[in-house]
């Protein structure tokens, strides 16, 4: 009679005619997209190269994070506070300018992060540049690189977002030659936050572009270390190397943050040594007595701008997002405005636009992966692993970002362009 009872129950619960129904209409990632190939691995897991196995087609970079491993049994202990975020913000946001995060897939313990695909990164351009063509990025180019940075991290700042680790690796470009801001693992909301932003992250930002606020051992912070970073990135685009290349010193064995005595000295060998006059609060900071013991330098920023950014606007735009002070360094808003981008050549909507056929940076190279993959999944054709995708130019697009309908809106309902779309005409625009 139990069990009579009990298979009686089990067909008229709601919860699990739910579950079951869910379950049963469930797609795995495989059953969704083919794996095209490797691109990339890191602490979090692995990077892949999918294409949608729906009518569309698209192409699309698939995160895979690691579950825990303990010897050869995997086990789920947990979702990452990196992966959590990264979903939660991810999930909130629509800009041209940010990378569009597709969907959220959970199988076989394992999380999968589906994003639009770019095809570079702007450390694959400096490479390309450095490397191969062996000149420097010209300005048609460069302008736009940095202008569509800022841009995106003016919608992401005033979604109350702080990026947190922005450098030539983390932001991308699509084949059409929209720069997308990527990797929000450790982003932050900064908008009455429920503990403090260091609580937790002690160590923020990859070394070279962390602002000096941070390297001062400043337990508060705010947007102003983005609009650093992007500085650093600006001037690393236009020389080709880091321009603050200096060597990070480890934590501790009890986590202690030590002082970055190198970094600091490789951006006052260039920007000189902050005073109080120059940065009020410096005084307040943890290691203002450990800078005080170095040697002083002088300020020769216009200097290494001569040959590298050759315009007294650049220059300028330069010097504001390395000021010292966070409190008086140039917001991404107030930067987008800057004179650099109103003269001549004017920022546009695709950074390869003037760029010739034959120095066009490659596509991203995948890998057919050797280690454990995707359940499996048969290794693609040489037709399937290079999709061809028409360069942008070859569209003819002829428009320049800056009309307050489209780029530099920051409403949450930004543009969205996809990185698969190998060009898409745009209406001629100027901005001021």
């Amino acid at each position: 009679m139990l069990d009579e009872w009990s298979h009686n129950m089990f067909q008229t619960d709601p919860m699990r005619i739910y579950r079951a129904k869910r379950d049963a209409s469930h797609r795995g990632v495989t059953s969704k997209y083919t794996i095209l190939g490797f691109i990339s691995s890191g602490t979090y897991g692995r990077v892949y190269k999918a294409q949608s196995v729906d009518c569309d087609g698209m192409v699309y970079a698939i995160k895979k994070f690691k579950p825990d491993k303990e010897g050869d049994v995997v086990t789920y202990t947990g979702i990452s506070q990196s992966a959590i975020r990264e979903m939660g913000l991810n999930k909130e946001i629509s800009h041209a300018n940010v990378v569009a995060l597709k969907e959220v897939i959970l199988e076989d313990k394992s999380i999968y992060m589906v994003f639009e695909y770019a095809e570079h990164d702007f450390l694959q351009v400096i490479h390309h540049y450095s490397q191969t063509l062996r000149i420097q990025i010209q300005s048609m180019v460069l302008k736009p690189m940095v202008y569509q940075l800022l841009n995106g991290l003016v919608y992401l700042h005033s979604a109350h977002i702080l990026h947190r680790d922005l450098k030539p690796a983390n932001i991308l470009i699509t084949a059409s030659g929209v720069v997308k801001i990527g990797d929000l693992g450790l982003a932050r909301i900064i908008y009455q936050p429920l503990q403090p932003l260091f609580a937790g992250d002690k160590v923020v930002v990859t070394i070279w572009y962390r602002a000096p606020e941070l390297l001062m051992g400043a337990k508060h912070y705010h947007k102003a270390i983005d609009c650093w970073a992007v500085g650093c990135v600006f001037a690393e685009l236009a020389s080709l190397r880091p321009i603050f290349k200096g060597e990070e010193a480890k934590l501790d064995s009890k986590k202690n943050v030590p002082f970055q005595r190198d970094q600091l000295l490789k951006i006052f060998e260039v920007l000189g040594t902050p005073d109080e006059k120059d940065w009020p609060g410096v005084r307040d900071t943890p290691e203002y007595q450990s800078m005080k013991r170095l040697d002083p330098y002088q300020n020769r920023l216009a200097e290494w701008c001569q040959s590298r950014i050759r315009s007294p606007h650049g220059h300028d735009l330069l010097r504001q997002l390395f000021a010292f002070d966070p409190d008086k360094r140039l917001t991404a808003k107030d930067a987008l405005t800057h004179k650099w981008f109103q003269e001549d050549p004017r920022p546009t909507w695709n950074v390869f636009q003037y760029i010739p056929v034959h120095q066009l940076p490659p596509q991203r190279r995948i890998t057919q992966d050797e280690a454990p993959s995707m359940m499996g999944v048969p290794a693609p054709t040489q037709a399937q692993s290079q999709p061809h995708i028409p360069p942008a130019h070859a569209h003819g697009q002829q428009s320049k970002p800056g009309s307050t309908t489209s780029f530099t809106s920051v409403s949450a309902g930004g543009a969205h362009v996809s990185g698969n779309q190998g060009g898409t005409a745009r209406k001629k625009t100027k901005i001021g």
